[in-house]
This record gives structure tokens, sequence and C-alpha cells, in this order.
């Protein structure tokens, strides 16, 4: 089973490993604000090639040496960034123990590189090459620019492009008091994903029909004076 899932899954997209991540920031500027936090989900596929969740890890994040600290947006997420009680560790730590997970995760799906899978991708994608960037972590499983944005994903299948609002139109429980934890928005991220790209293949969208190629035809047709 365990052959038959690595084929299954380095087949379902292209050989790329899809990583559910969220992050938490001191604002929207990757280069200069703090990480605050970080939460990543893999998925792993049964047999029939349905995804669900598997391991989740999570960080809170110090602050890299001169970071920018937003006071908006420590308002709007609620984080004290100095706050001892929250087991904050250095971004490096983070960053490399992520890795070595996702490294893991992939090589046992049999894919060859994890691509990032988030809500609004481009701001989560950017703060974690940001962070790979300045820690110089050379050894990273994730493509530097391709992602999954379920915020498209969403917007394709449910009409909805507001995370809570997609979450509960796919039936997946979201409680707004949690929202804005990089923990909980990633597993509700990792759950929508999922109930998507599930719900594409019962409709019969994955795997795609064996289109034969068709032989060409002797009888001669009409032609007119628009044809392509």
């Amino acid at each position: 089973m365990a052959d038959q899932e690595q084929t299954l899954y380095s087949q379902r997209f292209r050989g790329f490993f899809p990583v559910v991540i969220d992050v938490e920031t001191a604002g929207f500027n990757k280069d200069t604000d703090a990480l605050l936090e970080i939460a990543v989900t893999t998925l792993k596929m049964d047999e029939k090639g349905i995804l669900s969740l598997d391991q989740t890890l999570h960080f809170h994040v110090e602050p890299f040496e001169g970071a920018n600290i937003e006071q908006s947006a420590i308002e709007f997420n609620g984080i004290d960034p100095f706050s001892p009680l929250r087991g904050a560790v250095p971004e490096a730590d983070a960053i490399k123990e992520i890795c070595k997970m996702v490294r893991k995760a992939q090589k046992a799906a049999g894919c060859s590189r994890s691509v990032v899978v988030a809500h609004n991708a481009s701001f989560d994608h950017g703060f974690l090459n940001a962070a790979i960037e300045r820690n110089n972590i050379k050894r990273t499983p994730f493509h530097p620019f391709v992602s999954f944005d379920t915020t498209s994903l969403a917007g394709l299948a449910l009409g909805q492009t507001v995370l809570a609002k997609a979450c509960r139109t796919a039936g997946i429980e979201f409680d707004n008091a949690q929202a804005h934890s990089a923990l909980y928005d990633t597993e509700r991220t990792a759950e929508l994903f999922c109930h998507i790209v599930n719900r594409w293949q019962e409709l019969g969208g994955w795997p795609l029909p064996v289109v034969e190629d068709s032989e060409p035809t002797t009888d001669s047709e009409p032609t007119t004076g628009n044809s392509l």
C-alpha cells in the first residue's frame, strides 16, 4: 500500500508535495517585518487518492534582530512579541525544523519538491522565503515560487474567497474566536484544500481520462471561409 500511495501522490500534482502553511506577522513587509508565528500541515493520501491532514508543526517565533513591528499588526492578531509566555524559538530553529519534517514527508510520499498551499499564498510564501534567505538555509524542500492559493481555488469551487466563509460553505466548522492563530488557520486551510481536491475527484476531474489519438479521416469535408 505504501508504494501505491507514493505512486498516486507523485502523479496527482506532477511530483509536487503540497504543504499547507500560515504565518502571523508584525506587518506586511516580508523583508523588514517580524515573523511571529508559523504553522505547517502536511497531507497524506489513501489508496483511493483521497487527501487528508497528516502532521502539523507549529512555532511561536522570536522577532529577528532589527525586525520592524507595526503596532497595528499586533493589535490585529493579538500577539505580544516579547511575552515570555509565548515560548518563542529563534526563527532559524523554527524554519530548520519545518524543512526537516517536510523533507521527510515529501520523500515518504514519493514526491520531488514541496509546494506551499496557503490562503492568499503570495503573502505566506513571501514571508517563508524571506526567513529561509535571512537564515541562509540551503536545504529547503520548498519550490521558490510555485504555490497553490486556496483563495483562488475556493473562489472557483465554492464562490467564496474569505477563509471563514469558504470553510462554512464547504461544511467545515470555523470559529472566528480562534482565527488569526497560525495553528488554527493552517489546519482549516488544509481541510479546505483537501475538500476542494477530493470533491474535484468525486466529480470525475481526476484521474484525467485517457484520450486516444483519433485516426485521420479519409472522407473529405466541406470547408467554410472561416475554417480554423
